[in-house]
C-alpha cells in the first residue's frame, strides 16, 4: 500500500513539476471575434510576459476577474509590457453572445474563441476562470483557478517579477 502511495505522489510531483515548464500549444484552432480562424500560436508577446485568461459568458468570477484587472490593465502593460489574452469556452449555442460581452465590458484584451475546447483541454483546464502566467521563454510558470477579490494584485506582483527577469 506504501508503495502505491508513494508512487501516486511521485507521479503527482513529477505531473506539476512538468506542467510548469510546459509551453503554450501552438497548432490549436481558435477564432477571433470577427469569426477568423488562427492557430494557438498567434498568443505571443515579443518576450514579456502573458496572462492567458480561460472564461466563459456565464461564469460570473471569471467576469468579475476580467472587470477588476480592466480598471488597471493599461498601467500595468505600461510598467511591464504584459498582454493578457482572454479565451472564452462558450460553445456554439452561447458564442454569439461573446463579442457583445466583450464590447459591453470594454475588455481591451485579445479574446479568442475555443468553441470545441481543443485549447482548453491542451491546456488541462477544468473548471472556469483558470488563469495562466507565461514568462517570455513561452513556459507556463504560474497558473490558479477561481477568483476572489484581490487576486488581481497577487497576479500582478508575480508579472512584475517576470518582467524584472526575477524566477517564479
Amino acid at each position: 500500500m506504501k508503495k502505491i502511495i508513494l508512487t501516486f505522489a511521485a507521479t503527482l510531483l513529477f505531473g506539476f513539476a512538468m506542467a510548469q515548464n510546459a509551453k503554450i500549444p501552438e497548432n490549436i484552432t481558435l477564432k477571433t471575434l470577427d469569426g477568423k480562424t488562427v492557430e494557438s500560436s498567434i498568443i505571443q508577446n515579443d518576450g514579456k510576459p502573458i496572462i492567458i485568461s480561460f472564461w466563459a459568458t456565464w461564469c460570473k468570477p471569471c467576469n468579475r476577474e476580467l472587470n477588476a484587472i480592466k480598471e488597471v490593465y493599461d498601467e500595468w502593460r505600461e510598467e511591464t509590457g504584459v498582454k493578457l489574452v482572454a479565451i472564452s469556452i462558450d460553445d456554439a449555442r452561447s458564442a454569439s453572445r461573446v463579442k457583445p460581452h466583450v464590447d459591453g465590458n470594454e475588455w481591451e484584451y485579445e479574446v479568442y474563441l475555443d468553441q470545441n475546447q481543443e485549447f482548453k483541454r491542451a491546456m488541462n483546464v477544468i473548471n472556469v476562470p483558470h488563469t495562466f502566467l507565461i514568462n517570455g521563454k513561452g513556459e507556463i510558470v504560474w497558473q490558479h483557478t477561481s477568483y476572489v477579490d484581490g487576486s488581481e494584485e497577487e497576479l500582478f506582483e508575480l508579472v512584475r517579477k517576470l518582467a524584472n527577469g526575477e524566477e517564479i
